[in-house]
């Protein structure tokens, strides 16, 4: 007993995984550099923003009235930013987190050196700013750090907010996003779905980006070929089992006849004749239909040799002129001097060459002329069919090689056969690698040809 498989994750599951994935790192990387700058600045501004503040409370207390200097401190202490004085005799008074500070820098100050202060006091880091005075003395004032980041953090706080707000945002839109991408795909598999149940009339609408607009005329292509193929196949089938039916029925009905005694003595070798006739007929028609399948394999195998095309004719020749002079045509072989040597399968090409010269010899009339030619044109060594026959109008030329076309137009009218000759030739020629082309012929009738690539391009007729 096989596992479950587990069912896999749809194109938009996917997408919108991707696009959360992104923009969440892209979303944490900003918050991190944006916390790591906005505290490097804050410090640096609080640090500035106290020594300006030292700078000037000291120019203050070394001009102002004592009443001044009173409110200015006590406005430094409202403001959450401890103060305290070195005396000149050193004896430091104020708060006790700039006491603190004063106590760390008081030498350097009472040698008449501003001092910056950083310490641990508490479990707290403080920042701090002394100036001396001109009577000897100094003030000092400090902070903490929390306090001095304040408006920083709380700027921050709004940045993370902002991050997150985007990031909410970028996820919805990541859904829709892949939503929108994804319902065309959905279209398209359902599409498809209902071409593989057999549905012909499935079209989509080649709408949305150039991509899925191909797709979909690709899919609309797709059902529009399988429709086409498919009433091919059915007009063949037809034609086939019509062909079968026709020379069956007449098996059958002659077999009876035999069989309940109706036909006896002298007209029983008439009744054999045709029998072997219809046999002769159905026997066609089945190996038609075998070379077609086996033409169509994929694995069909093609010896190459060099084949000389004059010669190839030649051996042909002694065969075709006999059974013209049976059934009254004149046959005449137009072939140049030198040999044409293709690289080619002799046995598929002499098929091919009997095949058309068959149909020639068919529809040709007592007295009218045959032609079998070989010439180069070109890059190519054109194995040629001509007849005086009824010949083909510039709409049969259009369907001349496919399945019965010919056949289900003319039955009834000309001397017809099981109406795959040519679509076999057609084959033929694509497995050779060369081409068939149907054309008027100056004599009055149809010209097949059969067009080889030549090993020696340099070659001429």
């Amino acid at each position: 007993m096989t596992a479950r498989q587990a069912p896999r994750p749809s194109l938009a599951q996917r997408t919108t995984l991707v696009i959360t994935a992104t923009v969440t790192l892209a979303v944490l990387v900003a918050g991190l550099l944006s916390i790591g700058l906005v505290r490097q600045a804050a410090r640096g501004e609080a640090r500035r923003s106290l020594a300006s503040q030292a700078d000037l409370v000291s120019d203050l207390v070394d001009v102002a009235n004592p009443a001044r200097i009173t409110q200015g401190l006590r406005a430094l202490r409202a403001a959450n930013t401890p103060v305290a004085r070195v005396q000149p005799n050193g004896t430091v008074r104020g708060d006790a987190l700039a006491v603190l500070a004063a106590e760390r820098g008081k030498a350097r100050l009472q040698a008449g050196q501003p001092v910056s202060l950083t310490f641990q006091a508490s479990g707290r880091t403080v920042i701090a700013e002394g100036r001396p005075l001109s009577n000897g003395g100094a003030l000092v004032l400090a902070r903490t750090q929390s306090d001095a980041l304040g408006p920083a953090v709380r700027l921050l706080w709004r940045q993370i907010l902002a991050l997150g707000i985007a990031l909410v945002v970028a996820i919805v839109a990541g859904v829709l996003l892949a939503r929108w991408l994804t319902k065309p795909l959905q279209r398209m598999a359902s599409a498809a779905d209902r071409l593989a149940a057999g549905e012909r009339d499935v079209r989509l609408d080649p709408s949305g980006p150039r991509e899925l607009a191909q797709v979909a005329d690709a899919v609309n292509g797709l059902s529009e070929a399988l429709g086409a193929s498919e009433q091919r196949q059915r007009d063949f089938l037809l034609s086939v089992s019509h062909e079968l039916r026709t020379p069956l029925t007449a098996v059958r009905g002659y077999a009876e006849a035999l069989a309940d005694g109706v036909t006896s003595g002298d007209e029983v070798p008439a009744v054999g004749r045709t029998l072997l006739a219809e046999s002769d007929r159905l026997q066609r028609l089945v190996g038609d239909l075998l070379d077609l399948a086996r033409l169509d394999a994929v694995d069909l195998r093609i010896d190459a040799v060099a084949v000389d095309l004059v010669g190839l004719l030649d051996d042909a020749e002694p065969v075709w002129r006999s059974r013209c002079a049976k059934d009254g045509q004149v046959l005449r072989m137009e072939r140049p001097s030198s040999p044409v040597v293709v690289s080619t399968d002799p046995t598929r090409v002499r098929q091919v060459l009997d095949g058309l010269a068959e149909n020639a010899v068919r529809v040709t009339p007592s007295g009218s002329p045959v032609v079998l030619a070989v010439r180069v044109e070109d890059r190519w060594a054109v194995l040629e069919v001509r007849d005086g026959g009824p010949g083909l109008t510039d709409d049969d030329l259009t369907v001349a090689f496919e399945r019965s076309a010919l056949h289900q137009r003319y039955v009834g009218q000309r001397p017809v056969s099981t109406g795959l000759g040519l679509a076999i030739v057609a084959t033929i020629a694509r497995r050779l690698g060369g081409t068939a082309q149907a054309a008027h012929a100056p004599e009055g009738g149809a010209r097949f040809r059969l067009l080889l690539p030549l090993d020696d391009p340099g070659q001429t007729a």
